[in-house]
């Protein structure tokens, strides 16, 4: 089936492109459950007149079904996503671009998604699903299992589901939190995963940002310090990657600090670090939880971020070398590997 894609794309590249669009209508009525033709046509970038046309194909097909209440996949259609999964990443392309970035990086595993989670909230559904997905993969019994905030891991939490193996696990913050919207907080995102998993948690109530004397005040406080060594048990991180000027306004990073790391080409925020170009920190903000020395001996650091602004900031938490697993999209991917040789 691969060597006819490959003929495929060479004498019917037009078909391939028809076979994608197709493809991303049919995947995005089947996440969603159910779907209105506007809702549909935004969220894909295209036209309600254009995707008319290609929602009544796929009706005649007997690959959707039309309702009132919106659109739904049809069992039909469902069979033909499940058939077609082991091909859709060399449908787009993606399997290229994974072992380029897996083997420039010296990393275990990548994962592409299609699509550009900067323009499309499907790509990004489907970035939290792929997410979800090498979690449950990689996770062994009885876990510590660390994870950091963002919309990014709030979309991984949605996602995950119940196995033994996450059963017995237990889900904490890589980082304190508190001030940023509850939902996207990672004490939310960790309790979120325990629920959906069947696992245990444990919360750390304090800022993401701390003065100096305060830093020093809680690392004195005992049940602090009990909660922090033990998030430091964990032996895996799950964690988003941010670019730098916007996680600066995000944190209310202070003008002095904000215009020392422009200065200094700050591209990427991870953990309370910033990373320049080239992967070095030129920051670490007082916080509490996780040191970068306590990710360097991770068994399993799982990276996931996606959308074409990203692929600068993802680059450069690549550069830092402790990456084990990356999970992207299609538009940050081809941004990373422009990068490869740079």
């Amino acid at each position: 089936m691969r060597e006819i894609l490959d003929i495929q794309k060479q004498l019917l590249p037009d078909l391939m492109d028809t076979m994608k669009k197709r493809y991303t209508i049919l995947h995005y009525i089947f996440v969603s459950g159910s779907v209105g033709r506007r809702t549909l046509a935004v969220s894909l970038n295209t036209t309600e007149r254009i995707l008319r046309a290609e929602v009544d194909f796929l009706k005649e097909q007997g690959l959707v079904e039309v309702e009132a209440s919106g659109m739904r996949i049809s069992p039909a259609g469902r069979q033909l996503l499940e058939s077609i999964e082991p091909l859709v990443k060399d449908l787009f392309g993606l399997t290229e671009l994974e072992e380029r970035i897996r083997s420039h990086y010296g990393l275990k595993q990548v994962v592409i998604v299609p699509g550009d989670s900067d323009v499309s909230p499907h790509t990004k559904k489907e970035l939290g699903r792929a997410g979800a997905a090498v979690l449950r993969k990689l996770v062994t019994e009885d876990e510590v299992i660390a994870v950091t905030g963002g919309s990014t891991l709030a979309e991984v939490a949605y996602h995950l589901t119940a196995t033994t193996p996450l059963k017995g696990c237990w889900f904490v913050p890589a980082r304190g939190g508190l001030g940023e919207s509850v939902e996207l907080e990672a004490n939310t995102i960790a309790s979120t995963m325990a629920k959906k998993t069947g696992a245990s948690y444990r919360l750390l109530h304090v800022p993401y940002y701390l003065g100096e004397e305060a830093y020093q005040s809680l690392m004195q406080d005992q049940s602090i310090a009990e909660i922090i060594q033990f998030i430091r048990k964990a032996r895996m991180v799950v964690h988003g990657i941010g670019e730098a000027m916007v996680m600066a306004r995000r944190r209310k990073v202070d003008p002095e600090t904000t215009e020392s790391l422009r200065r200094d080409g700050a591209l990427a925020e991870a953990f309370g670090y910033y990373f320049d170009r080239q992967g070095n920190i030129l920051q670490k903000m007082p916080t509490v939880g996780l040191r970068i020395e306590d990710i360097h001996e991770m068994d399993m650091v799982i990276g996931i971020a996606g959308g074409k602004s990203k692929g600068e900031a993802i680059t450069s938490v690549l550069r830092h070398g402790h990456e084990n697993v990356l999970v992207t999209d299609e538009a940050a991917a081809q941004e990373i590997v422009q990068r490869l040789s740079s």
